[in-house]
């Protein structure tokens, strides 16, 4: 269970959370909306860790203070951010570096060959083709293949909770579908807790949350089904 309770967070001399309760229990489905500015974005940057956004308050991950670890440790314990805006990175392809990752998190050493074989599995639920795995890593892609590439990610790392920033923004109807059911597929396979981060309904038409949450200026100001 992923545990927020009276979270703050500052950028520089700004408050920008001011008391952030929440609580994203395993298997749970939970959607975050709100305004531009609310603080959703920040949310999730600061449940990764990000060093630019100053922290205070508690944030547990099945009991470990996550406010203790930095990025790569709050990875290893079961936290995923599918970024909005995911870098551009030329010269590291695909496959080499979800097998780097996948080794580390599970603690395996899986040669090039065994591991393109399981990533090919994964390739197929979101439409993508062989090739995708040798391109470098989102370095000229659409904006429809980096949200299928953060999804790829989620579904090859298993996290425990997945904080998912606005996977639905750029999609066509195909590719949302496609994202969509992944996802819930790796929900239903692992019971994944889910922070979904959204400005529209229409991924909710294919993945049905158990809660929604309304942020603005800072706070949750309302909470239900």
């Amino acid at each position: 269970m992923l545990n927020i309770k009276d979270l703050k967070v500052k950028i520089g001399d700004q408050k920008v959370l001011k008391g952030i309760d929440l609580k994203v229990k395993e298997g749970e489905i939970h959607v975050l909306m709100g305004p531009n500015g609310s603080g959703k974005s920040t949310l999730s940057q600061s449940l990764m860790g990000n060093p630019d956004y100053k922290a205070k308050g508690d944030l547990t991950l099945n009991k470990k203070d996550l406010l203790d670890m930095n990025v790569e440790n709050r990875f290893l314990n079961g936290l995923f951010l599918s970024f909005q805006h995911p870098v551009e990175i030329p010269g590291v392809s695909v496959s080499n570096f979800l097998r780097m990752a996948y080794n580390k998190k599970f603690g395996k050493d899986l040669s090039p060959i065994k591991f393109r074989k399981l990533l090919a599995e994964k390739m197929v639920l979101l439409d993508l083709g062989e090739e995708f795995a040798e391109r470098y890593l989102n370095d000229g892609f659409s904006g429809g293949e980096k949200k299928k590439m953060e999804v790829l990610q989620m579904l090859m790392l298993k996290p425990t909770i997945a904080v998912i920033d606005e996977i639905d923004s750029g999609l066509d109807v195909d590719s949302l579908k496609a994202v969509a059911n992944a996802i819930k597929l790796l929900q239903k396979e692992s019971n994944m807790g889910i922070l979904l981060i959204t400005h529209y309904t229409r991924i909710l038409k294919y993945i049905v949350p158990d809660y929604v949450h309304i942020m603005k200026d800072g706070k949750i100001v309302e909470s239900g089904g």
